[in-house]
């Protein structure tokens, strides 16, 4: 049996919207989006959902039923340049009487502040009604300016049912029904799917593929022998990436050594970058451990090293070794409130001079000005510390740091006590 280049999710890709399969809230009857195109006027857009759910898909329909153009660019692949020349063939085919064009920009939170830049003219002018889709929240990853100028809808992962009708619709494939299956047992299929339907017609093609009976029946064990990986939810490049990277994390700020290594398994399993992982334990030795264990930051970047060094699998135990560390290491996040106290204060009251006794004085003017003037360098006056000041005037004696109960940060507080003389804590 010969099989086509195109994906089973590619051929059996809805092309209208009454085919559409799942995302009620949105393209149901009272749904936002079928209302708008049932108005024939669409709102500039940002789809937000998990890989699969069929973003790409309702882009491209939208475009048809509206009997727009349609443009699409990758976020991965595209820059400011081509932004620019569908934006100026738009302009062109203005001229000539057409419509606006619909632009569709995949992973849309790939895009830079100045790609994103690229687009607001255009979108405020109505050459274009951007569609983009992002698999990240966009109120961390638009940029304001675009975001406000573009409804959001959450698209969800497919729920069982919907996950079956896209099997049926595999199953009446011309080419998949050459090979006649039966799927007996669905849970395999559903449960390595993650509610992602083209994970699911991938997983599903493959079975069939691989399968030399005349006639498929599609199990359990099938599926599990034909797939030939752990069918753990995982996906690096969608929401549960951050859903377990984030259950990993506060495992490790919950002082849960079990908690760490089961997230860390998963992600471990889910073929993560391990520098990844590594690089958000050194995040969390000074978020969440800080002062309390200086060492664990040395830890963390010996461990990212290490890993870098060592490769996969061995490194995956430097990885389980730093993250029983971390979890089990006293917690303290006063350097991480300190540089958020400070930023606020100066989001506040805004860039305040520095005193002129902080100031460099490299020329003769500088001097001349009192730039460093009655400057007490710390080695010859120790003793005197105290009577100096290194904040701006207007915020003299202002306490950002504020140590946490713990051992190592309770000296600290006493050695500020003692050198401060009162000043601070």
């Amino acid at each position: 049996m010969n099989y086509s280049n195109t994906p089973l999710a590619e051929r059996i890709r809805p092309k209208k919207l009454q085919d559409f399969i799942g995302q009620e809230h949105l393209i149901g009857e009272n749904g936002p989006i079928k209302k708008a195109l049932d108005n024939g006027i669409i709102p500039s857009m940002i789809l937000w959902g998990p890989p699969g759910v069929g973003k790409t898909t309702l882009a491209e329909i939208i475009s048809k039923e509206l009997d727009r153009p349609f443009y699409s660019l990758s976020a991965i692949s595209s820059g400011v340049k081509d932004i620019r020349a569908i934006i100026e063939s738009v302009k062109n085919q203005g001229i000539f009487g057409k419509t606006n064009a619909v632009l569709f920009i995949d992973e849309i939170h790939r895009f830079s502040k100045s790609q994103q830049d690229a687009l607001l003219s255009a979108v405020e002018k109505g050459y274009i009604t951007l569609i983009g889709a992002t698999t990240e929240n966009p109120s961390f990853e638009v940029i304001p300016a675009l975001r406000s100028r573009c409804q959001i809808f959450v698209l969800n992962h497919h729920k069982k049912d919907d996950l079956i009708k896209f099997l049926n619709l595999g199953l009446n494939d011309s080419e998949i029904k050459q090979k006649k299956p039966i799927i007996s047992e669905y849970e395999s299929l559903l449960r390595f799917s993650g509610g992602d339907a083209r994970k699911l017609l991938n997983a599903f093609e493959l079975v069939v593929q691989n399968s030399d009976d005349k006639t498929v029946n599609i199990t359990n064990e099938l599926v599990q022998k034909s797939i030939q990986q752990n069918i753990a939810q995982y996906d690096k490049k969608g929401e549960m990436h951050y859903d377990i990277i984030s259950a990993f994390i506060k495992s490790i700020r919950g002082f849960d050594p079990n908690g760490a290594i089961y997230w860390l398994a998963r992600m471990v399993e889910g073929n993560e970058d391990p520098k990844f992982i590594a690089r958000r334990m050194i995040i969390s030795a000074a978020e969440d451990i800080g002062l309390a264990n200086p060492t664990a930051l040395v830890i963390a970047n010996n461990c990212f090293d290490s890993v870098e060094k060592i490769g996969w699998p061995e490194g995956r135990i430097v990885l389980a070794q730093c993250a029983i560390y971390l979890a089990l290491s006293p917690k303290s996040n006063s350097a991480y409130s300190a540089i958020n106290n400070a930023q606020e204060n100066i989001r506040e009251k805004g860039d305040l001079n520095v005193p002129l006794h902080l100031r460099n004085a490299p020329t003769k003017l500088m001097k001349e000005l009192n730039y460093g003037k009655e400057y007490l360098y710390t080695h010859d006056n120790l003793d005197k510390i105290h009577l100096q000041e290194f904040l701006p005037k207007e915020i003299e004696g202002e306490n950002f740091y504020n140590p946490k109960n713990n051992k190592k940060e309770s000296d600290y507080k006493k050695l500020i006590q003692q050198i401060w003389k009162g000043k601070y804590l």
